[in-house]
């Protein structure tokens, strides 16, 4: 009589779809609460006369013709794009600096905690302590200039000295966590990489440029579109030191949809140039994610 062999009796996976939908509903009630609905509703009111004291009242296209009509909404996103590009250059650059400097010189745990503890303080902080120490009569940055034989200068109140300032606030403050991030990427790049560029005779300088910069592309373009899209929302730092000044020229767009929404109660227009923001910062990632080819890896 032949043996028969039983079929081991397979075990049925148990089904975690409500533990994973249990999990994931407090993330998702505060995304639609607090993202989408938001962004939904001032989509809505982009098309309307809206004040607060009365319903909103359907109005059509005519925020956005005046939009296109307003001198100030213009001058304020011509202000916007030079922040951007200052405070972008500056600080992507500084950071890179750093992050090298840490990968190649130092692994010290205490020195990147120093490199990020500006970002620790609220931006609102550190705006109203460069306020102090840039003050044109009691400001010690401007008695260290007049020290060293220089004139005094009005950073926070001359037009051409403002923008400049501003950005120079703010790359102080996120320098440190811009160094870290691009500080995580040089850690993908493998050191035999390097090891082999030694033992061809390249110096560091040649290593930098065809090795760091090639493999660090992916993490770069991260960081830009991070700090792009963070520096077209400039506000808190602009509103404590400046509030727009001089003449409107640190009027960065959102401190003007601000004091459009909440000075003059405007919210419909307000609306209107804030959803013309939120389609200047998709086109702009989108052309940074193509042009970068953010998603493809040298590594790889």
């Amino acid at each position: 009589m032949a043996a028969t062999t039983a079929t081991p009796v397979r075990k049925k996976r148990p089904d975690d779809t409500k533990l994973a939908i249990l999990f994931i509903a407090p993330a998702l009630i505060g995304f639609l609460v607090f993202m989408i609905w938001p962004t939904l509703r001032g989509i809505y009111l982009s098309f309307t006369k809206f004040n607060l004291l009365t319903p909103p009242e359907f109005n059509g296209l005519d925020n956005y013709i005046r939009m296109g009509q307003d001198p100030v909404f213009w001058n304020s996103l011509v202000v916007t794009l030079y922040y951007v590009v200052v405070n972008i250059v500056l600080q992507t650059a500084l950071a890179l600096v750093i992050a090298v400097m840490m990968q190649r010189l130092t692994k010290r745990t205490w020195l990147r905690g120093i490199i990020l503890t500006p970002y620790l303080v609220s931006n609102v902080v550190a705006a109203l302590v460069f306020l102090w120490i840039l003050d044109y009569q009691l400001g010690i940055g401007n008695k260290v200039i007049e020290l060293i034989g220089l004139d005094r200068i009005a950073f926070l109140a001359d037009s051409n000295w403002v923008i400049p300032t501003v950005a120079l606030i703010n790359v102080w403050r996120h320098v440190g966590y811009t160094a870290l991030l691009i500080f995580a990427g040089l850690q993908t790049i493998p050191e035999t990489l390097y090891e082999a560029g030694r033992t061809d005779g390249a110096s560091e300088i040649t290593m930098f440029r065809r090795i760091t910069l090639p493999l660090l592309r992916p993490i770069l373009a991260l960081v830009l579109i991070i700090t792009v899209v963070g520096s077209f929302q400039v506000f808190d730092t602009v509103a404590v030191t400046t509030r727009g000044g001089p003449i409107d020229s640190s009027r960065v767009l959102q401190f003007y949809i601000y004091d459009m929404a909440f000075g003059r109660f405007q919210f419909g227009y307000a609306s209107a140039m804030s959803v013309a923001l939120l389609v200047v910062l998709v086109i702009i990632t989108f052309l940074q994610y193509r042009l970068s080819r953010a998603e493809q890896s040298d590594l790889a």
